[in-house]
C-alpha cells in the first residue's frame, strides 16, 4: 500500500472570517477571555472543513489545495504544555524533523495537525480535538505517570509569524505526578528535556513564538 505523503494529508481548517467574526474577535498572542474563547471555539465547531495540508514548497499549487500557504484559513492545532511540579517538558526540533520552518527551535508545546474523524463534519469539534490530541501525544511521547490532569487554558494566534499565519493554537496544560517520566519517541527528530520554570523565563527568547506567548502566562 502506498504511504500517504505529508502534503496529501487531510486536515481541519476554518476560514478566518468565520473564525474571528469578520475580524471582530481577532487577537495577537494569547487569548484567555473565556467568553471570547467560547465564541471562537463554537465558530470552529460549526465552520470547520477538511482541506489538503499541502506544503510551503508547493508554490504553484492552488490555494484551496495547499493549506500551508492559504492565508485565508487557519488550521486549529492543540498545543499542550506538559508540567511536572515546577518543571516543564520542552524540546528542540532537529534538522531531520518534518517542519523545516521550525528546525532548531525550542518549544514547550506538543501536538500537531488535526485530521477529520469518520469522514464526517457532523462530529463535534471538541471530540476532534481530544482524539487528535491523544493520538499526537501517543505518537510523540512515552509518558509514565500516576496521575494526569488536562486543562484548556487559552488560544494562541500569531499573524506576524509565517507558520502562525495559517495555524491557531488551542492551548492546554497537562499536569503529571511529581515522579512522572517522559521521553520522546522520535529521537532523530526531537530532543526532549525538562526545564525549570525559572530557566524557562530566562531562556524565553530562545523559544518559538507560540511558546514565548505561553511562557508569559505560566
Amino acid at each position: 500500500m502506498t504511504k500517504l505523503l505529508k502534503e496529501d494529508e487531510i486536515v481541519v481548517a476554518v476560514n478566518n472570517n468565520d473564525l474571528f467574526n469578520n475580524g471582530l474577535l481577532h487577537f495577537q498572542g494569547v487569548e484567555q477571555d473565556q467568553a471570547i474563547i467560547d465564541v471562537i471555539m463554537k465558530n470552529i465547531d460549526i465552520n470547520y472543513i477538511p482541506v489538503r495540508r499541502g506544503s510551503t514548497s508547493e508554490t504553484t499549487a492552488p490555494a484551496y489545495k495547499n493549506a500551508e500557504l492559504n492565508f485565508d484559513f487557519k488550521q486549529p492545532i492543540p498545543y499542550v504544555i506538559i508540567k511536572r511540579g515546577e518543571e516543564y517538558y520542552a524540546y528542540e526540533r532537529l534538522s531531520k524533523g518534518g517542519e523545516q520552518r521550525l528546525h532548531n527551535q525550542l518549544s514547550i508545546g506538543w501536538g500537531g495537525h488535526q485530521n477529520p474523524l469518520k469522514d464526517s463534519l457532523s462530529v463535534p469539534f471538541s471530540e476532534v480535538v481530544m482524539v487528535n490530541l491523544e493520538r499526537e501525544l501517543e505518537e510523540e511521547l512515552n509518558i509514565i505517570t500516576k496521575t494526569k490532569q488536562l486543562n484548556f487554558i487559552g488560544l494562541i494566534n500569531d499573524d506576524e509569524n509565517e507558520v502562525g499565519r495559517v495555524h491557531l493554537g488551542i492551548l492546554a496544560l497537562l499536569e503529571l505526578s511529581l515522579d512522572a517520566e517522559v521521553s520522546v519517541r522520535e529521537v532523530e527528530q526531537l530532543r526532549g528535556f525538562w526545564i525549570s520554570a525559572e530557566e524557562l523565563k530566562e531562556q524565553q527568547h530562545n523559544f518559538e513564538s507560540w511558546s514565548q506567548f505561553a511562557i508569559d502566562i505560566l
